[in-house]
């Protein structure tokens, strides 16, 4: 059975606004590296709006070797984007789902094939109060952005995890994996 991934980055303060972050080589390169791992990635319309700047850089290369190959990397993934405002994605490995989350990732883990990632906030969310998640991966960054959406506001219910591993970046940013206690379903 697949899992499904949240793997997100956050600051100090918990805010959750993907453009306050430090992105640098190292971070590029282990984003590219989950990617790899991934069957498919989940989004809701703004942060996959937000993602679409990597086609940018397909098109247009930057150079710098760790963002290139994290844009060729995206890229490839498969995109199931929750709109209910977008009417296409521009983007040929992306398509918008015709179902509810819960039905769509349930359907997703009982396929053989990569792990499920979501890398939007508001799904998240609505997969963590369905206990649909298996693997928790916060990039803390070592910025406090003072103001701002916090990640957690919308849990239903208290959550327990336990910690898999850590690992710390040059530039202060550190990954926590989380595995919740609490049986998923």
């Amino acid at each position: 059975m697949r899992k499904v991934i949240a793997a997100f980055n956050t600051t100090i303060d918990d805010n959750c606004n993907h453009t306050v972050g430090l992105a640098d080589k190292e971070l590029h390169q282990h984003y590219t590296d989950l990617l790899d791992k991934a069957g498919v990635i989940l989004y809701g319309r703004t942060t996959y709006q937000l993602m679409q700047y990597w086609q940018t850089l397909l098109k247009n290369p930057s150079g710098e070797k760790t963002a290139d190959d994290f844009a060729k990397s995206i890229d490839r993934v498969p995109k199931i984007v929750f709109s209910h405002t977008l009417k296409n994605t521009d983007w040929k490995t992306a398509e918008i789902a015709t179902k509810p989350i819960d039905e769509v990732v349930r359907g997703l883990k009982i396929q053989l094939s990569k792990d499920i990632f979501v890398g939007s906030r508001s799904l998240i969310i609505q997969l963590l109060n369905l206990n649909l998640i298996d693997e928790l991966q916060l990039c803390i960054q070592p910025v406090i952005a003072g103001k701002g959406l916090s990640l957690f506001n919308d849990i239903k219910d208290r959550k327990i995890f336990k910690l898999r591993d850590t690992k710390i970046f040059i530039n202060g940013a550190i990954i926590l994996n989380y595995e919740p206690i609490t049986k998923v379903q």
